[in-house]
């Protein structure tokens, strides 16, 4: 602790609390941070986010409905963009490519090949389209894999929706700080 004869005692605390609120005044008079992580410019102010089909061919019938309703809840938690149904400022369309479920770990077991653990992997192509800053556009793949003990089946899987949804959830996020987190 140093003695200041004008204003008395100052601790370090006093200091960093000091330091702490010019850090806040300054973030706030930035208009493109937020405390969610986005980097999103001021002008943009709508989004829209069209349905994600499942052209894998296999996964749960409700998994087209599930990821884009996911993918529509995320965005209104982590943004204060205004939805719309389509023309947004930000665009999101795309389909799910991939839904396969294989073993991953081949182990011996009484002298055979067995699989220790069966991956599931799900497949989202993504395009992006952001209407105020064309450089920021994007069409990727994103991909995320879930690991389970070999005597569950893709049968038990499907009938399971968080485990599914534990895939699709990291796709998103992948997918948020892509587009509008600049990750």
């Amino acid at each position: 602790m140093t003695w200041n004869k004008r204003s008395g005692p100052k601790s370090l605390s006093s200091w960093m609390l000091s330091f702490s609120l010019v850090f806040l005044l300054a973030l706030t008079g930035c208009s493109v941070y937020s405390f969610s992580g986005t980097n999103i410019d001021p002008s943009v102010k709508s989004i829209s986010i069209s349905t994600f089909q499942n052209t894998s061919n296999n996964g749960p019938s409700s998994l087209s409905q599930r990821f884009t309703e996911d993918f529509k809840d995320y965005f209104q938690r982590n943004t204060s963009i205004k939805q719309v149904p389509r023309d947004g400022d930000l665009q999101f369309e795309g389909e799910i490519i991939a839904f396969d479920y294989a073993p991953a770990a081949i182990q011996q077991q009484d002298g055979r090949d067995q699989a220790g653990v069966n991956r599931l992997t799900i497949q989202v192509r993504v395009k992006f389209t952001n209407t105020k800053d064309p450089t920021q556009d994007f069409e990727q793949t994103f991909q995320q894999p879930e690991d389970f003990p070999a005597t569950q089946d893709i049968a038990s899987i499907n009938n399971d929706p968080a485990a599914v949804r534990r895939v699709t959830q990291r796709i998103i996020t992948d997918v948020f700080n892509k587009s509008v987190a600049n990750w």
